[in-house]
């Protein structure tokens, strides 16, 4: 998959393309029924696929300070997106001189003078160009005038964690907040990840045996609310068996919300310096602060072996 920062990185060669559009944030379902979409069509029609996103978030542009969480960093969307068969994905450099264009202008200038584009598929609620003017109705109505057509995917409803809602990033990063990971994966179709270098910390779990690698997660990173997970700790695309701590240190009284994750049964790793990755599984319970060392050490081994089930589970 080719990957392009900016308008000029396109080939100048570039020929006709099927095109979609969208910040893709977390690569969800409904995500992947539209990308998927945009691959088939561009096979059948004999021409590369083309997903166009943006950095930084939109909404960090327009309205400052607003950032909304990320469920995934650009480099994990373009991985994600590639395991769905693009051709090539465009980050565009969203300022606020680009946010000014009108509809028309942001057409002609992405969709036609550098992607070429002879389909756009995008979801029903798509807006596009300055203070998102831009409808899916005015889209077909420029595609008619520039020469590409237009289809619109009706994206399907969640199940039990959307309570009939569509599939929407929006909802799966206020079910992360709440802790309810498996809520997320159910909508995102893989586990919510964070990631980050492994950093020293404290140092107190491998005194208690039980060594975790603490990740120092990535600026807006949506991060779970505070407790204990099971799922995986991935380096070097191992993906390992895990418990996972987030928040303070209560039995400690530390101050400073942390991620670590404990690889079940590898005491013998040092990861100290490496990119590292936690996929969220379940969530087991809350922060607790024990009364004496014992219970903790017991509680964790529970946790432990909990972890071990739900993963060896859901790995079958």
């Amino acid at each position: 998959m080719q990957r392009w920062r900016g308008l000029e990185d396109i080939p100048q060669d570039w020929g006709r393309s099927v095109v979609t559009i969208g910040s893709y944030d977390g690569v969800h379902r409904g995500h992947q029924l539209i990308i998927g979409r945009a691959v088939e069509r561009a096979r059948e029609l004999g021409v590369p696929s083309v997903v166009v996103t943006f950095d930084p978030h939109p909404s960090e542009v327009v309205r400052p300070g607003s950032h909304p969480p990320l469920l995934a960093p650009h480099h994990r969307r373009a991985e994600l997106i590639a395991e769905l068969g693009v051709d090539a994905v465009l980050v565009l450099p969203f300022t606020a001189e680009f946010s000014k264009l009108s509809p028309a202008d942001f057409v002609v200038k992405v969709l036609v003078d550098k992607l070429h584009a002879k389909l756009v598929v995008e979801g029903p609620n798509f807006r596009f160009g300055h203070r998102a003017a831009g409808t899916v109705a005015l889209l077909e109505e420029l595609g008619t005038t520039y020469d590409f057509g237009v289809e619109v995917i009706d994206l399907k409803l969640t199940g039990e964690a959307g309570g009939g809602l569509p599939f929407s990033s929006t909802l799966t990063r206020s079910l992360v907040a709440e802790g309810d990971v498996a809520g997320a994966m159910e909508i995102l179709g893989h586990p919510h990840r964070v990631e980050g270098v492994v950093v020293r910390g404290a140092q107190r779990g491998r005194e208690l045996g039980f060594p975790t690698a603490n990740i120092e997660t990535l600026p807006h990173t949506a991060i779970p609310a505070d407790g204990v997970y099971a799922g995986w700790l991935v380096v070097a695309a191992e993906a390992m068996p895990a418990a996972i701590s987030v928040g303070t240190n209560v039995q400690f009284d530390a101050t400073e919300r942390t991620v670590e994750a404990y690889a079940i049964d590898r005491v013998d790793l040092d990861l100290y310096g490496l990119h590292a990755a936690v996929d969220f599984l379940a969530y087991l319970r809350g922060m607790e602060k024990f009364e004496t060392l014992d219970a903790l050490l017991e509680r964790m081994a529970d946790d432990v072996k909990r972890a071990r089930e739900l993963v060896a589970a859901a790995s079958r």
